[in-house]
């Protein structure tokens, strides 16, 4: 009998060491991981990151949101975001050409490779900036905007503010190296939110993985893209003082986040961050209702103004030319606009410039057989640019500090981006870019229910721009009669929310 107790008892104590063991090897456990941590963090203090719901603003995780960063070529978004702007107000076309001044050809790598007086179009630059981050055609296309590249850095520093992005500052349109020029978490995902909702019919070309310019396919830096579910974009970003950055926009069975991550150790580190922030934070997103408006402006629009600004620098014997550009001056930031929390909750505007102000600056720079305020002439007139003339300078020494280069650098060239299937000749009315067919046709549908009778007689096609797997699809209504029903028939869609501009096919 007293063996019997004493083998008890001694199974009892067996049974309390063992536990008392995995209790302390759990606690040390933590403690490690907690150490291994902290020592992450320690080892990368330019880390910052958020995770916005962008159908109500809900901030799902923050880390060092509103700490002043470097943007790198993050800053290309809000470039593209004033191309999408000129094009939604019908300053520029797809098919505008973009001239490379001495100063844009010049720029540090990755690049386009296009010398001085070389042209590109509107497209092949956003294309350019969405996949290869091209420094110089950021560039190029600031200078036709705005006359000078540093004008250009004014308007995007105002525009910024405008949409509640207080605590960025520009002061070039690529993200090259500048002391001065910073930004946070925090706004950047706020100009991802707001590229998406002020700009549905452009937005499709983040997704874009690949384009061919000249003889050669240029693929994109962003590697999320095609490789984790519901990523739709948006852009990757770095220099040696700010890091690896990456905005990534995602929507997934009616759940939309936009996350950001600044400060990354590489590429691969960025994008296993980023993942696992998606991976962890999506399904905490809502599913349900929302605003549609999250991002307005949060400052009147800034007033129109002509000026004259020498053409960019062309080859000898290449007559001089005085272009007329539409800038404005940096617009005063309300009170409401000091608010950094997401979102801001005033409505959308209908329109992000005034429109009054507009008409007038067309009026001064448009052809005079033109009424139309939405088609000017103040830039020259589109032709068709054969991307097989350029020649590309050789590859410059890498410099100390390069944008979007190192890890994220690609091989890249240029191709001529074929289009095909272009549908009804005359005046279109495009309303969207989608990265797949159906989902052109898809947006054509709704488009074409909210129209009502101005495109009643419509053709709805989808224009194939690009080859193979890489193409994009442009969402077009076909079949008007003149320039006067195609423009009337995108004033209706624009009436009811749909975002739309009238062409020349």
């Amino acid at each position: 009998m007293s063996r019997s107790v004493s083998s008890v008892s001694s199974s009892r104590s067996g049974s309390f060491v063992a536990k008392l063991l995995a209790i302390l090897s759990v606690a040390v456990t933590i403690v490690l991981v907690d150490s291994a941590g902290a020592e992450a963090k320690a080892a990368n203090p330019k880390y910052a990151g958020i995770v916005v719901d962008a159908k109500t603003g809900n901030v799902l995780y923050s880390e060092n949101a509103d700490r002043l960063q470097y943007p790198a070529s993050l800053t290309k978004m809000m470039t593209l975001y004033l191309v999408f702007e000129a094009l939604e107000q019908g300053r520029i076309r797809l098919d505008t050409p973009v001239p490379f001044s001495a100063h844009a050809a010049a720029q540090a790598p990755t690049k386009l490779g296009v010398r001085a007086g070389g042209t590109i179009t509107v497209e092949q630059g956003i294309l350019g900036l969405v996949t290869l981050s091209a420094n110089d055609a950021s560039t190029a296309l600031g200078e036709m905007l705005a006359g000078s590249e540093d004008r250009f850095a004014q308007l995007m520093t105002a525009k910024a503010h405008a949409l509640g992005m207080t605590r960025t500052t520009y002061r070039n349109a690529n993200g090259l190296p500048n002391t001065a020029q910073m930004t946070t978490a925090r706004d950047q995902a706020r100009l991802g939110i707001a590229l998406r909702q002020h700009f549905p019919q452009y937005y499709g070309y983040f997704s874009t993985r690949a384009f061919k310019f000249g003889s050669r396919t240029i693929r994109s830096h962003n590697r999320l893209v095609g490789s984790v579910r519901g990523v739709d974009g948006i852009k990757t970003g770095y220099t040696r003082a700010a890091g690896f950055n990456l905005v990534s926009s995602v929507q997934v069975d009616g759940k939309s986040i936009v996350g950001v991550v600044m400060g990354g150790t590489s590429t691969p580190a960025r994008d296993a961050q980023m993942r696992n922030l998606i991976a962890t934070y999506l399904p905490k997103a809502s599913s349900r209702g929302g605003s549609s408006a999250l991002i307005a402006q949060t400052a009147p629009a800034p007033a129109l103004a002509i000026i004259e600004t020498p053409a960019p620098v062309m080859p000898k014997k290449a007559p001089q030319q005085v272009a007329k550009t539409i800038t404005s001056a940096q617009p005063p930031v309300s009170a409401a606009a000091a608010d950094l929390s997401l979102p801001h909750k005033g409505p959308l505007p209908d329109a992000r410039y005034q429109v009054a102000e507009t008409e007038v600056a067309y009026a001064e720079t448009a052809a005079p057989k033109s009424d139309n305020p939405l088609v000017t002439q103040a830039m020259p007139a589109p032709t068709k640019v054969k991307t097989t003339t350029f020649k590309p300078q050789a590859p410059a020494a890498a410099p100390t500090e390069q944008g979007d280069s190192g890890v994220d650098h690609v091989t890249t060239a240029s191709t001529n981006a074929a289009s095909t299937n272009a549908g009804p000749t005359g005046w279109v009315v495009q309303v969207g870019v989608s990265p797949s067919r159906q989902m052109a046709m898809d947006l054509l549908e709704g488009a074409k229910s909210k129209g009502g009778k101005a495109l009643a007689s419509a053709k709805p096609f989808a224009v194939a721009y690009g080859a193979g797997s890489d193409q994009v699809y442009r969402a077009r209504f076909g079949g008007f009669d003149d320039q006067r029903d195609a423009v009337n028939a995108c004033k209706a869609l624009k009436k009811a929310g749909v975002k739309c501009w009238a062409a020349a096919q």
